[in-house]
């Protein structure tokens, strides 16, 4: 990945991190006209025209799940203990994608002591991919100050997200990058798909879960142009089982067998990653 593109994703992640914060309407008058400025505006759309990050950010996914009235489940996460297990850089990498969208569903759902966890083993996995530059050094103490305000909690934790992604792009480590954007992209699948026991019942569910199709193929087509790296190719293939489940879809529609066989293979893929 050259410089061109490394400097493209920072500006998506930028973009990113924007639009995540930009999701609530502002009233200007409130706000003291806090706006993007249209020149940062201008220069960010210029890039994501030639780049498209592959995926919306987990706290919409996450967002979605709980506006439509799905539950939290304890024990659907990956379980913060495990964050010392992981030993390779690859599992590392992809697991510090898990938790990022364990910790967009805790906090979305206002689990304080699961935001405080998950953000606690993010950090662990961050020390032993010795990217701790990335880390904000303030982020547990804003995170905690603001535990009670869901909008400004979004704010800071995907501001850290977009620190952690801007430095491995910066510094050699995009591929990094790449699997954790992995990471959390199976993991909000995995709890979109688990977080109802009669899922087929609830058309919204099964709509959130037929949209990844369009983030999946987006991903895939990322990862292809650096499938020579060893990293990128194991998680290619791990992914074919999932492309062809939902390559499988048609019109709009997903039976219940069709949805039973997506979430048998998001379970698999996410074995693999978290155990």
């Amino acid at each position: 990945m050259n410089r061109r593109t490394i400097s493209r994703y920072t500006f998506i992640l930028l973009a990113l991190a924007l639009s995540v914060v930009a999701c609530k309407p502002v009233d200007k008058k409130k706000s003291g006209e806090q706006t993007v400025k249209p020149l940062l505006k201008k220069a960010i759309e210029s890039e994501v025209k030639d780049v498209v990050y592959p995926l919306p950010t987990t706290f919409e996914l996450t967002s979605m799940l709980n506006r439509i009235g799905a539950d939290y489940i304890l024990g659907l996460s990956n379980s913060s203990d495990n964050a010392d297990r992981y030993f390779t850089e690859k599992a590392r990498a992809l697991n510090l994608g898990v938790y990022s969208a364990d910790l967009s569903y805790a906090s979305t759902y206002n689990r304080k002591q699961e935001t405080m966890l998950f953000l606690k083993a993010s950090k662990t996995l961050i020390d032993n991919l010795e990217i701790t530059s990335a880390y904000n050094k303030t982020l547990v103490e804003d995170v905690e100050k603001n535990l009670d305000d869901k909008d400004q909690l979004v704010k800071v934790i995907t501001n850290s997200f977009y620190d952690t992604y801007e430095y491995l792009n910066k510094n050699g480590k995009a591929n990094l990058s790449l699997l954790v954007v992995s990471g959390s992209f199976i993991e909000g699948l995995y709890i979109a798909t688990h977080i109802s026991e009669n899922t087929y019942a609830n058309p919204e569910i099964v709509k959130v879960i037929f949209d990844q199709k369009a983030s999946l193929d987006k991903l895939l087509k990322v990862l292809d142009p650096e499938k020579k790296d060893p990293n990128m190719a194991w998680l290619i293939e791990e992914f074919k089982d999932l492309k062809a489940s939902y390559d499988k879809l048609s019109e709009g529609k997903m039976t219940k067998v069709q949805l039973n066989e997506i979430i048998a293979s998001v379970a698999k893929l996410r074995n693999s990653v978290v155990e």
